[in-house]
């Protein structure tokens, strides 16, 4: 997810779009988070913790694979960007709820400290890590590919993530 919105206005910019475009695109995925954050409680209500998160995720890798392989027209980006936002923010309120969905309010701060801390250092490092694989696969769209692949072999392993009790 952080890595997707580090190298999302390089990507553009590599397919040959004004940085304004680029900027545009990246922006809109502000109203998708928007409308995101309307559709999360109706979505908790209806599945489990460990769906919920198989199901984002899973979607996140297929956001990401649409930025890899559809490279205009601009209207479909902006759509694919909101669609991003979305599942963002989708994915920001799954990690602040996921410690109360699986284990109570008990000790919320040391478990949301334990939680957060891999997603923080993930985020620290995307830029570096974007920068790094950019070059060796052959540009981003390539990264944003494997970006995809790496979202969805963690949405395969996410069910099996839960704990007794608290699917």
């Amino acid at each position: 997810m952080y890595a997707v919105v580090v190298a999302l206005v390089p990507l553009l910019l590599e397919r040959g779009y004004t940085a304004g475009q680029a900027a545009c695109v990246l922006g809109t995925g502000g109203a998708g988070q928007t409308l995101g954050r309307t559709l999360y409680a109706a979505l908790a209500r209806r599945t489990t913790a460990t769906a919920r998160t198989t199901v984002l995720i899973a979607l996140g890798g297929l956001r990401t694979a649409a930025f890899a392989v559809v490279p205009s027209p601009y209207a479909l980006l902006i759509a694919v960007s909101v669609a991003a936002g979305m599942v963002r923010d989708n994915l920001t309120l799954l990690q602040a709820t996921a410690v109360t969905d699986r284990w109570g309010a008990a000790h919320y701060g040391r478990l949301s400290g334990l939680l957060a801390a891999p997603a923080t250092a993930a985020a620290a490092l995307a830029p570096f890590a974007d920068a790094a694989l950019t070059a060796p696969l052959g540009g981003y769209g390539p990264l944003f590919l494997l970006l995809a692949a790496v979202s969805m072999a963690a949405a395969l392993t996410a069910p099996w993530t839960s704990t007794p009790g608290h699917r």
